[in-house]
């Protein structure tokens, strides 16, 4: 392994791997050899290639200094680039049906039936108020998908080296994630002043900001509590990123509101921090628990970042193609708050009058519908899609190191059944 210290946040991120492993360390490297990587790879026509060890996109040169830790050689990243990027993965419309979560969850229903069972009790019954904050939001209609895909992977990869029955530590994850999980949106919600979620009301307009802070700190707090408790210092490491990446993402997001000139790369290391970082955290420390070789439990770790980042680009585009009723939350949210998503991105290049619109902060009577509109005919939201799948064939490749069978399968189905949604 290779470590580094690359003073070009967003350019080592690209070649380098950042998120690769999940962890930062220090070194030494030549910032001429970076660029000239990247102006290579950028030649290549390989947008969102970079073999699956990092945030994946060549778009621009570096805003701030950072930490990176590289997996692979300079001469392996040059011949990645001279073979060319791999196939984008492609839906076959009407060869199967449509993909329900009851069904791709229903090889792990009995793991996630208990999960149900223990959340409220980890909570802890001495704090009503917070519990009471905490059954608002995991009874408003949450996927269970983090849990769900730690279960997966669980047992995936225990198969691999006999393992007949998960482990408590495995079970503990799932639970943690999910906590994890569930603070982070009480608190998002806060930042956002978003009145609904899932179709409900959100934790701050029924209880306050104030209880809804707390209850967003218990619940970080008490997901801590439970992690130091299960004793693997590799996964204590790797979570407690996550809740460092969760803060990072705000920043980035906040600092960069109503800014046209935001790039692609930008959003996607915003959207691996908010998104890819606790799905990714989540399907490695599974795979941690079952033992397996590092080399399985770093592809576990990148299909999780590829399907994070996959499923928050679909999630940027249903903003501009669904309905309030069936976002649970009123469209084009982000836009109007100057959250610049991948479709907006893609639609500024083509779009001038979308720049006037965005920066004068939706002044005038149905700018924002104008804004919407724009974005769609621009050819945004296609070439948002087009981003998307290739993440989700990263995602695909990440699970050849699995046996074939059901669980393998689902978390197959899981890429799948995220980019049908947009279907």
């Amino acid at each position: 392994m290779m470590s580094m210290t690359c003073h070009n946040l967003d350019s080592s991120r690209t070649v380098l791997d950042v998120v690769a492993c999940g962890c930062y360390l220090n070194a030494t490297f030549n910032r001429s050899s970076v660029r000239n990587y990247a102006k290579s790879s950028c030649k290549s026509g390989s947008r969102g290639y970079g073999g699956g060890g990092g945030i994946d996109v060549c778009r621009r040169r570096g805003i701030a200094r950072c930490r990176v830790s590289s997996t692979r050689t300079p001469e392996t990243l040059r011949n990645e680039v001279a073979q060319g990027p791999p196939p984008v993965f492609e839906l076959k419309k009407g060869s199967r049906s449509p993909i329900s979560l009851t069904n791709l969850f229903e090889v792990v229903a009995e793991d996630l039936g208990t999960l149900n069972q223990n959340l409220q009790t980890i909570v802890g019954a001495e704090n009503p108020l917070l519990m009471s904050a905490a059954e608002q939001i995991f009874g408003a209609g949450g996927k269970r998908m983090r849990p769900a895909l730690v279960f997966l992977v669980s047992r995936a990869t225990a198969e691999l080296v006999g393992l007949k029955e998960l482990t408590m530590q495995h079970r503990r994850l799932a639970e943690i994630i999910e906590m994890i999980h569930t603070a982070s949106l009480i608190h998002d919600d806060v930042l956002d002043d978003s009145d609904m979620r899932r179709g409900k009301e959100t934790v701050h307009q029924l209880y306050g900001t104030r209880v809804a802070v707390l209850a967003g700190d218990f619940m970080f707090a008490q997901s801590s509590w439970y992690l130091a408790n299960l004793e693997n210092l590799e996964v204590i490491k790797l979570i407690s990123q996550v809740i460092k990446d969760f803060a990072s993402g705000e920043i980035k997001q906040a600092s960069s509101l109503f800014d046209c000139d935001v790039e692609l790369e930008e959003y996607l290391i915003k959207s691996y921090y908010k998104t890819a970082s606790l799905i990714a955290a989540s399907t490695k420390g599974a795979a941690i628990f079952s033992g397996v070789d590092s080399d399985v439990s770093q592809k576990m770790y990148e299909y999780g970042k590829n399907l994070g980042l996959s499923f928050q680009v679909i999630d940027d585009i249903l903003d501009f193609t669904q309905s309030a009723e069936q976002l649970g939350k009123p469209a084009g949210s982000d836009l109007v708050k100057g959250n610049l998503t991948a479709p907006v991105i893609f639609a500024l290049e083509k779009e001038p009058k979308l720049r006037d619109i965005i920066e004068s902060e939706f002044s005038e009577p149905d700018s924002l519908d104008e804004a919407i509109g724009l974005v769609k005919s621009s050819g945004g939201i296609e070439r948002a899609q087009e981003l998307a799948k290739e993440k989700a064939d990263l995602a695909i490749q990440n699970l050849q190191c699995l046996p074939q069978g059901a669980f393998r399968q689902a978390l197959e189905d899981m890429v799948m059944f995220n980019l049908e949604r947009i279907d």
